[in-house]
């Protein structure tokens, strides 16, 4: 026995209608594909140009301080950050000089 047979018949009009009602909805959501896929590629340029503004700079200062000989500490104030380097001293050289 085959369903067909005990299936309700539609009448033709009825199936036209459901029939051109899903074609507008597939292409309403063909269009709302198509926005959203326009908007991913804006937003995602949109950041590249925001991200390119920025440069990264690399600020290099020299800081000299005169130093006491008897102390030997040489503190740098008012300066915000990190201080890496070496520190020349003239300990040596004044030593000469008193003893000649």
């Amino acid at each position: 026995m085959d369903n067909r047979e005990n299936a309700p018949q539609i009448p033709y009009s009825i199936h036209e209608g459901m029939m051109a009602r899903q074609e507008r909805t597939i292409r309403r959501l063909w269009i709302l594909c198509i926005i959203i896929f326009i908007a991913l590629i804006a937003t995602n340029a949109g950041w590249i140009y925001y991200e390119s503004q920025f440069t990264d700079e690399i600020v290099t200062e020299r800081i000299e301080q005169d130093v006491d000989t008897g102390n030997g500490d040489a503190n740098v104030n008012g300066h915000i950050g990190d201080n890496y380097g070496t520190s020349e001293t003239d300990s040596n050289k004044d030593n000469e000089t008193e003893s000649s």
